[in-house]
């Protein structure tokens, strides 16, 4: 079904948690914008992470749902970092239609020793290692998976460097995290947590315009571009450049006010909002499933008081198992 365009003053704003879609005829430029509130808030809260790794992993929720949304198929998208600095693990998967998961494993003592020296910035938190995009369209298709280095590069750059490896499109990916500290409706002191991003691409009807002059080497690279880039897609890629962090995540802003500010003037439409949901594919059957195939001595060792208690890394839900459910495999 395709989707209904609507001019800005024709429909409510799509406010938190909503991923817009927008076009951008004039300059060849199609793509999608979000601000998450308390769908991410809920997410961050539930394991209470420091703030620098809150903030970490609300950017790679943002990039997640910003891509996991473009999917036009029934299935999974999922990023992962892995690296060597004190956030050694950041993990956050979309599974279409609408729900996200996340969590972030870091070393304390590490993370300690990084605030006390003033490095937090991502770069720094996540050391030198991979950023993955995993597309899953279930069992009946191959996983694919892209894997960019990070290098001391900003997740948004690493996020460029992806699109211009693996899918030859220019691509420019805005993404921030921010505490937003304020009263509740009873005047007590609130503190939540708000995240957006941005996503642009240039798509031409001339897939010869759509060039890359600092890429060599890889698929459908000929090595002669002697042009630079189309002009159209500079004009896009200096406007999504002018957003500053704030835009991004404060809610008197929001997305189509945004947009309309950036790309007025070459005619911005926006498409029906699509919401996103905090929604856990964790349950009792996969996990009990799994503990089936355990031996008689791997569920022996997994007992603690007379159970086996299995608690979800996303979720935080437990889900308890008395031994005699359990059937060892032969």
């Amino acid at each position: 079904m395709a989707e209904a365009a609507a001019a800005l003053g024709q429909f409510d704003f799509a406010g938190d948690d909503h991923v817009v879609p927008f076009q951008v005829e004039g300059l060849d430029v199609r793509g999608r914008a979000v601000q998450l509130g308390p769908m991410l808030d809920a997410i961050l809260e539930r394991h209470h992470y420091p703030a620098p790794v809150a903030r970490l992993l609300a950017e790679v929720v943002v990039l997640t749902v910003l891509l996991g949304t473009s999917l036009k198929f029934d299935g999974k998208f999922t990023v992962q970092t892995k690296g060597d600095g004190p956030v050694d693990l950041l993990v956050a998967d979309f599974s279409t239609p609408e729900n996200v998961r996340a969590y972030a494993r870091f070393d304390q003592a590490l993370l300690n020793k990084a605030v006390e020296a003033g490095e937090t910035e991502p770069e720094q938190l996540l050391g030198k290692g991979v950023l993955a995009f995993t597309i899953d369209q279930g069992k009946f298709a191959q996983p694919y998976q892209g894997i960019v280095a990070l290098d001391g590069t900003s997740l948004e750059e690493i996020a460029g460097v992806y699109f211009r490896q693996s899918e030859q499109i220019p691509t420019r990916v805005r993404l921030a995290a921010a505490e937003l500290f304020d009263r509740d409706d009873a005047g007590k002191p609130r503190h939540r947590w708000r995240a957006g991003g941005l996503v642009a691409q240039f798509l031409p009807e001339a897939p010869e315009r759509m060039r890359h002059p600092d890429l060599h080497g890889g698929d459908g690279d000929n090595g002669d571009r002697p042009h630079g880039e189309d002009d159209a897609w500079v004009e896009a890629r200096s406007l999504v450049e002018t957003i500053d962090a704030d835009e991004l995540t404060d809610p008197l802003v929001g997305t189509e006010r945004l947009l309309f500010r950036l790309f007025h003037e070459r005619g911005v439409r926006v498409y029906e909002p699509r919401a996103v949901f905090d929604r856990c594919s964790c349950s009792r059957d996969k996990i009990k499933g799994v503990l089936k195939g355990f031996s008689a001595e791997e569920i022996e060792e997994s007992q603690e008081n007379g159970e086996i208690a299995v608690t979800c890394e996303f979720c935080s839900t437990t889900y308890r198992f008395e031994p005699t459910e359990l059937q060892p495999a032969e």
